[in-house]
């Protein structure tokens, strides 16, 4: 069985305790790290897949690609790397974006499938709403963990928390 150890405390032994199964499971998943272009590409490039496949196999249900979006966005916000974690809520709609254009059903030439694309992304707001506002907060969910982090790491290691600010030098 997995075990994650207790924080330790001064004075006391260290002690282990069991994992929930959750945390289990999760321990499983892959964990990459992408940068900021590549978790936009990754994004786009299986919304795209799943526009497709969703032309092919359902004629293009925009529920399906709805519920598909979501879990990408999900996806998409927790494998940026730290350092790019703002870039995930931008490149998920660009990813929508991409990816409604194999089911947005335009005909005749590129003004009618402008016009329908435009009129794809207006009706399925709602789900790119949704897919933003997901990214959006897992990123901001590991953006305030990671300053936690920091700041911890910086209190135990005796360093300032806060940067000391030192007077500007006076000019004239």
């Amino acid at each position: 069985m997995y075990r994650v150890a207790a924080r330790p405390r001064p004075g006391r032994p260290r002690l282990e305790r069991p994992a929930p199964p959750v945390v289990v499971a999760l321990r499983r998943l892959p964990n990459p790290r992408l940068t900021g272009l590549g978790a936009g590409l990754f994004a786009s490039a299986v919304m795209l897949v799943i526009g497709f496949l969703d032309w092919l196999v359902l004629d293009g249900s925009p529920l399906a690609f709805g519920l598909l979006f979501l879990p990408v966005s999900a996806l998409t916000a927790l494998w940026v790397r730290t350092a790019d974690l703002v870039t995930a809520p931008i490149s998920v709609p660009i990813a929508f974006a991409v990816g409604v254009v194999p089911i947005s059903g335009g005909t005749g030439g590129v003004g009618g499938q402008a016009m329908a694309l435009v009129t794809a992304l207006a009706v399925h707001a709602g789900w790119l709403y949704g897919g933003t506002l997901v990214a959006g907060v897992i990123a901001s969910v590991r953006k305030v963990r990671d300053m936690g982090r920091r700041q911890r790491a910086a209190a135990g290691a005796g360093k300032p928390v806060r940067p000391v600010r030192r007077p500007a030098p006076e000019r004239g």
